[in-house]
């Protein structure tokens, strides 16, 4: 089993920057690809943005790309999401995903563990 923490969310003005951590923990050998998902009220969730583990290839959706930056920590088994010049759109309960294959995946279904989420805000 392998164990997802988010942190880092909170709330922020529009056009501010927020930085969310996803710490993993547990058989962390078998992730291969993470991925940020986000899911605002009444909304499905959605892709946001995946990183293969090992060679740092990154996927942004097309609504936060220039916005958002997925990075990651090999020693820490920390993956990052770097948001700035965030809109009250951004506004969702945010949740990061680990998955065993390496490809860098939009599909919620093939990410095989998800951490509890972190909710961030952004104010007009």
């Amino acid at each position: 089993q392998v164990q997802l923490v988010e942190s880092g969310g909170g709330l922020v003005q529009a056009g501010g920057s927020l930085r969310l951590s996803c710490a993993a923990s547990g058989r962390t050998f078998s992730t291969n690809a993470m991925g940020w998902f986000r899911q605002a009220p009444g909304k499905e969730r959605e892709f946001v943005a995946a990183i293969n583990w090992r060679s740092g290839t990154t996927y942004n959706a097309d609504s936060v790309k220039g916005r958002f930056t997925i990075s990651r920590d090999n020693i820490k088994n920390t993956a990052y999401l770097q948001m700035n010049s965030l809109k009250p759109e951004d506004t969702a309960v945010y949740y990061c995903a680990a998955r065993t294959s390496s490809y860098v995946s939009s599909r919620t279904y093939e990410y095989n563990y998800w951490g509890q989420g972190t909710q961030v805000t952004v104010s007009s």
